[in-house]
């Protein structure tokens, strides 16, 4: 049996709720920016690929934002998959990383929002302010 009744909040697992910390976060965003990332995905991955051998770190890539060595998310542009489908353009944040540099809950929703601010802004190419509406 289990602890809590399904569908309360304290059931939910953590890929769940780090799910829906990230459409929250995304809310704002998406309400002022809405025309301009039709065309975006936004993804959650558990842990950045990390290439084997002496490439280099995976931080150097422009379209990785990250902590140090630590990739916390990455712009993926349009393109095509290796089966010639066209993809969209995504954000791909990742979990695990990101709750690993959170203290709590609360400082997760920001983290969460700060990335997502860079990254929109790297991918309509403004600055993080104008996203932010800070500007």
């Amino acid at each position: 049996m289990p602890l809590y009744p399904s569908g309360s909040p304290a059931s939910r697992t953590r890929a769940e709720r780090f799910d829906a910390l990230v459409l929250e976060a995304l809310e704002p965003i998406e309400e002022r920016w809405s025309a301009e990332l039709a065309d975006l995905d936004v993804a959650v991955d558990d842990v950045p690929e990390v290439p084997a051998g002496p490439q280099g770190s995976p931080v150097d890539d422009d379209a990785v934002l990250g902590d140090g060595e630590v990739p916390l998310a990455r712009l993926v542009p349009a393109g095509m998959d290796r089966r010639g489908a066209v993809t969209r353009a995504r954000i791909v944040l990742y979990r695990r990383p990101l709750e690993a540099r959170a203290l709590d809950g609360e400082d997760l929703a920001d983290l969460l929002h700060d990335v997502l601010v860079e990254q929109v802004a790297g991918y309509l190419g403004v600055e993080p302010d104008t996203i932010s509406g800070d500007e």
